[in-house]
């Protein structure tokens, strides 16, 4: 059976949902048909016009990239700047382009699991969990249909609490109703009170599946009218959010976990803050821009955070309680690569999903 660029592109989207990003983002399919068939997947950091060449070369036809080519709305196509002859390239050839950027950086298994494992990290958890991403269904069942309906809500994504699945809250009632003469109801009679034993039950889901919950409700559900209400949760969620934070097997002296890092991220070079006179042994990390999260690391007591793109000033902000090591933007996110070609070969055998050759780092070091 073919495989459609919109198959590939869901699968992804189960794994890294897009209402995870950040505001400012821009992931999802950029370019392309969803319709088209896939002929190969070619896996990128960055796409850039060599990358389309690439893949043009290479005869895959979908380009899976972690950064979005195009972060904002443009107004022209003129060929005036790199973005712009991307898109057009890859519009002239049939070559979709696909981005799993922020959203991939916030879910539990994405890139900064991949980090935390380069570095060989344990007893990891999101350093700064979202709260904003969780909501809660209560609704009413007759006892006899209570099962078929939460395995209906299970299905649909509700009840999964960290290594929980299938999580809920049941309390035994009653449910009282009279039906008018319009109605048809699955039990009673119209214009007659009745009374009926129910189960109030209720499961936390992520906000972004509340389509699909209210979806199983209603089809697994016998009543005609299904009672049910909605609350937005203030909970954070311990799978979604930013950063990563875990520890070290065993603790060693700030220049071995150093130089440990290099060997382990491959790195040319890397900046960092005063060493301090404490083992290493609690690690935070964030691939790409991670500046932002300097105070949930000294606050969750890590040792070091690992990140890029720090500024000259932002340095100071450690003020001896933490070490920053900034081992550079692409750097910290080229083993993102690995991850993505990782996931999409547990689906998809039936074509090429290859690395992308090409270095798409725009810095040189001498």
């Amino acid at each position: 059976m073919a495989v459609k660029i919109k198959d590939v592109t869901n699968y992804l989207e189960s794994i890294a949902p897009r209402p995870y990003q950040e505001s400012y983002d821009n992931s999802g399919l950029l370019v392309g048909d969803p319709q088209a068939e896939v002929t190969g997947i070619l896996i990128t950091l960055d796409c850039t016009e060599a990358v389309v060449h690439e893949a043009i070369e290479s005869g895959c036809n979908l380009v899976v990239a972690h950064h979005p080519i195009v972060f904002k709305g443009l107004k022209k196509f003129t060929g005036a700047n790199y973005v712009e002859r991307t898109v057009m390239l890859a519009i002239r050839h049939d070559i979709a382009l696909y981005a799993i950027h922020t959203n991939l950086d916030n879910v539990h298994t994405g890139v900064n699991r991949k980090i935390a494992g380069k570095i060989g990290l344990t007893n990891l958890r999101i350093l700064a969990p979202r709260p904003d991403t969780l909501q809660k269904l209560v609704t009413f069942i007759p006892e006899a249909d209570t099962e078929k309906v939460l395995i209906a809500l299970h299905e649909a994504g509700a009840g999964q609490i960290g290594e929980y699945k299938n999580c809920s809250f049941r309390v035994a009632g009653t449910g009282t109703f009279q039906p008018t003469e319009a109605a048809t109801p699955h039990i009673g009679q119209a214009g007659r009170q009745e009374y009926v034993p129910e189960t109030r039950a209720e499961v936390i889901f992520p906000a972004h599946r509340r389509g699909d919950l209210l979806t199983a409700l209603r089809k697994s559900h016998p009543y005609e009218e299904v009672a049910y209400y909605i609350t937005p949760l203030l909970n954070e969620n311990q799978e979604v959010g930013a950063g990563m934070i875990g520890e070290l097997a065993t603790p060693v002296e700030p220049l071995v976990f150093l130089q440990g890092l290099k060997n382990s991220m491959n790195l040319k070079m890397l900046r960092h803050t005063a060493i301090l006179p404490k083992n290493i042994q609690k690690v935070a990390v964030c691939g790409g821009a991670g500046s932002f999260l300097l105070p949930d690391a000294i606050r969750a007591g890590a040792d070091v955070l690992v990140t890029a793109d720090f500024k000259y000033h932002e340095f100071f902000d450690a003020d001896g309680r933490i070490i920053v090591a900034d081992i550079g933007h692409y750097e910290s996110e080229v083993f993102t690569k690995e991850l993505l070609q990782e996931v999409l070969m547990k689906k998809f055998h039936t074509f090429a999903n290859i690395f992308s050759k090409t270095v798409t780092n725009p810095i040189s070091y001498l």
